[in-house]
C-alpha cells in the first residue's frame, strides 16, 4: 500500500527540483517566489545541492526519470548549475529545465561587454569578504543583544526592535543580520513597563533607532502556549492586555510599528529597512 500512496501523491502534486552546485538556496528562494504565483497547485519540493560532478548530475537525472516513471507529470527543475558540462547533462533530463544562471548571465555578458567567471557559488572578491565579515559581526551583535540581555553597545545598533515577548523580534533581528549585515538589537516590553507607562530605561536615548513589532493576541496566545501551555503568560486575556498596552506605549512614544501576524519575515525586514532609512546600507 505505501508504494501506491507514494505514486498517487506524485501524480497529484507537481514535483519541483531545486538543483545547484552550491547550497541551492538561491534556486529555492527564486523558485518559491515564482511558484507562489500559482495558487491551488500543490508542489512536492526536492532540493539537490552540491551537484558538482557528472556522477551526481546522473543521480539527479535518474531521480527526475523516476518521478516520470511513477506516473507524475514531468517535474519542474530550477537550476543554478554553473559548470557547463553538468548544466548540459541535467538540461537533457525529462524535466522542464529552468536555468536561473544562463537566463541572466548571457544578457549581462552582452550588456557589460565581458565574460562571467563561471565560478561556483558566491564570488570571493574583496567586497564579498568585507560583506561577509559585516554579516558575521551583525549576527554576533544580534545574538548578544537578544531579548534585552545586553544593555551596553546599543549605540552601535542600526535598529532596536521592541515588542512583547514572542512577537517575532529575534527571527527578524537575525534575518536583518544574515541578509543585510545590519546590527539589530531587540528588547522585550514587559508588564512592569506598562505599569510605569514608560519605555525600559536603556531605550529613550536611542529613540530614533526604535521600531516596534506587534502581533494579534490570538496568535500570540497560540505561540506562547507552545512554550508554556496553560500558563497565565500564554492566556488569551493576558496576551490581549500586553498587546494593547504595548501598542498604546508605542503610539505615545511615537515609535513606528507593524503587526507581524500576517507578514512574512521578508516583508517585515523590508519595512524596517525603509523606515529606519537603512536601505542605503543594504547588500
Amino acid at each position: 500500500m505505501p508504494h501506491h500512496a507514494h505514486a498517487d501523491s506524485v501524480s497529484h502534486a507537481r514535483t519541483v527540483f531545486f538543483v545547484s552546485d552550491g547550497t541551492g538556496i538561491t534556486a529555492e528562494t527564486f523558485g518559491h517566489s515564482l511558484l507562489a504565483q500559482f495558487e491551488g497547485v500543490e508542489f512536492n519540493h526536492i532540493r539537490m545541492p552540491f551537484i558538482d560532478t557528472l556522477d551526481k548530475a546522473d543521480e539527479v537525472i535518474q531521480r527526475i526519470a523516476r518521478v516520470v516513471e511513477l506516473g507524475g507529470a514531468r517535474p519542474i527543475v530550477f537550476s543554478t548549475l554553473v559548470n557547463p558540462a553538468i548544466n548540459l547533462a541535467v538540461r537533457r533530463s525529462q524535466g522542464l529545465f529552468l536555468d536561473l544562471i544562463q537566463t541572466f548571465i548571457e544578457p549581462l555578458e552582452n550588456e557589460l561587454g565581458t565574460k562571467s567567471s563561471h565560478s561556483i557559488g558566491r564570488s570571493h572578491n574583496m567586497a564579498d569578504s568585507k560583506q561577509y565579515g559585516q554579516r558575521i559581526e551583525a549576527i554576533n551583535f544580534a545574538l548578544a543583544h537578544d531579548d534585552g540581555q545586553l544593555h551596553t553597545g546599543l549605540q552601535k545598533a542600526d535598529v532596536i526592535l521592541v515588542g512583547v515577548s514572542r512577537s517575532g523580534k529575534t527571527p527578524t533581528s537575525l534575518y536583518l543580520a544574515m541578509q543585510y549585515g545590519i546590527k539589530a538589537a531587540n528588547y522585550p516590553l514587559i508588564p512592569e513597563d506598562f505599569e510605569r507607562s514608560r519605555l525600559p530605561s536603556a531605550l529613550p536615548e536611542f529613540k530614533s533607532k526604535l521600531f516596534g513589532l506587534s502581533i494579534a493576541p490570538e496568535r500570540l496566545s497560540e505561540v506562547r502556549n507552545e512554550r508554556r501551555p496553560g500558563s497565565k503568560y500564554a492566556s488569551l486575556e493576558n496576551c490581549r492586555y500586553e498587546v494593547n498596552e504595548a501598542e498604546a506605549l508605542m503610539r505615545r512614544e511615537g515609535i513606528a510599528w507593524l503587526s507581524s501576524t500576517t507578514k512574512s519575515i521578508e516583508e517585515i525586514a523590508t519595512t524596517i529597512l525603509q523606515d529606519v532609512r537603512l536601505g542605503t546600507q543594504a547588500f
